[in-house]
């Protein structure tokens, strides 16, 4: 790999409009490369790579980098220590400074850390992390999430099964495997284009983490009935709840996002699905939600939440994500899982789920319902997948990270209300 000059300035003009952390890393690089437009594929690629390893590694590089910190000395230290490049590899990329920056930073000895700057997290959350995991548990946790996440897809089981999407890919030469524990997952080796795929076009797949489609199973709606995704958004469970239903019965999709639920209509149209009914509501309390109290079988809360699972895949989170910012969360979940309850019916299922990696998030959320609400009781989530076939040892409720699975962080709850 050869690097230009151009590629690290591009990379260091592009770190700095992210650092300011005013909008997730996503939407910036988009808006970068959208006015950018004479960048080309490899030059965007070695952008967006060069930004959100940074990101991961932000605390051990700024340490690197001594005071005199700058966006380009972090790319260039990135590709230094972390990437384990030569000048040789850099070609005409770097002159003058650059070259000793880079020959210094080569050999530097970083000092001693602190735990969190060791693990690259923000103080705070070092701390909340540390409160419920030992020290080596933390360190395992935050290396985990600190790689690239791989490209999981899901097999829709109404066009084809798992297996025959494989052979499909591979037939097109996309190296992959069968998921480890979903039944319709599909991993890929790399990140091939997939967006003018046949299958992708005839709705054959979606792309959606491994561990996101073990919600699903736990919800396991069955065909016929009334079932509810509460914090729909672009809708990918929702996607696999009605497939799961063999498109029949009735599926909503709730979200307080017209923007995020309109994501979901050309989505639905690929899949061929016809039972899902998006509605776009103004809060938890709203009367359309009202009126379904006691009439649903089964409800999937996936509550917006810090997505600090997903550091994997927007690692700006963990410097965007504040105290302040997890107490209002807390409060909303909390909210939002006790509206959601008032739709089961006696006999129903509620799944509450997060991909938060954060206890305040996940267990203390549920443990406040389920003394709130003694109609409800926790049924265990690896007896719930287990009699699906699908084997995991998690106990009574789902905890998956990287680290142990190598899926995103998740967390999920299944409740059941007494008859």
């Amino acid at each position: 790999m050869t690097i230009t000059a151009a590629q690290i300035q591009s990379a260091s003009q592009a770190l700095r409009s992210v650092l300011r952390f005013d909008y997730p890393a996503d939407s910036v690089l988009s808006r970068y490369f959208r006015d950018l437009r004479e960048l080309g594929a490899r030059d965007r690629a070695f952008v967006a790579e060069a930004v959100y390893g940074v990101l991961r590694r932000l605390r051990t590089l700024e340490r690197l980098c001594g005071e005199d910190v700058s966006t380009r000395k972090l790319v260039l230290a990135w590709l230094a220590r972390v990437e384990g490049l030569t000048l040789r590899q850099l070609g005409d990329g770097l002159h003058g400074r650059d070259t000793d920056f880079f020959t210094q930073v080569k050999g530097r000895e970083i000092g001693e850390l602190s735990f969190a700057e060791s693990a690259d997290l923000p103080d705070w959350l070092a701390e909340r992390l540390l409160a419920s995991r030992s020290e080596a548990e933390v360190l395992a946790l935050a290396q985990s999430l600190n790689r690239p996440a791989p490209l999981d897809l899901r097999a829709n089981s109404l066009k084809l099964d798992r297996d025959a999407l494989v052979e499909k890919l591979r037939a097109d030469g996309i190296a992959c495997a069968p998921g480890r524990y979903s039944p319709l997952a599909v991993r890929l080796e790399g990140k091939p284009a997939l967006q003018k795929h046949p299958q992708f076009l005839d709705g054959s797949f979606e792309v959606q983490d491994e561990g996101s489609q073990l919600l699903g199973f736990l919800l396991q709606p069955k065909r016929g009935e009334m079932v509810v995704d509460f914090c729909a958004g672009a809708g990918g469970k929702t996607l696999l709840l009605g497939a799961l239903m063999r498109n029949s019965g009735r599926l909503y999709a709730f979200d307080v996002s017209d923007k995020r639920l309109s994501k979901l209509k050309p989505r639905m149209a690929r899949s061929g699905l016809s039972n899902i009914h998006p509605v776009v509501i103004a809060s938890e309390n709203d009367p359309r939600v009202k009126r379904l109290a006691g009439k649903i079988d089964r409800v999937l809360v996936d509550a917006p939440c810090s997505g600090l699972g997903t550091l994997r895949r927007n690692p700006d989170l963990k410097w965007r994500q504040s105290p302040e910012a997890l107490a209002e969360l807390t409060v909303k979940q909390a909210a939002i899982l006790a509206s959601a309850a008032r739709l089961v019916k006696p006999g129903g299922r509620l799944v509450y789920a997060t991909c938060s990696i954060l206890p305040e998030e996940n267990e203390a959320i549920v443990a406040a319902f389920l003394e709130a609400n003694p109609g409800f009781v926790a049924l265990s989530a690896e007896e719930v997948l287990g009699k699906q076939g699908i084997e995991i040892a998690c106990g009574e409720q789902l905890r998956l990270t990287p680290a142990d699975h190598d899926t995103d962080g998740f967390f999920a709850a299944v409740l059941e209300r007494q008859g």
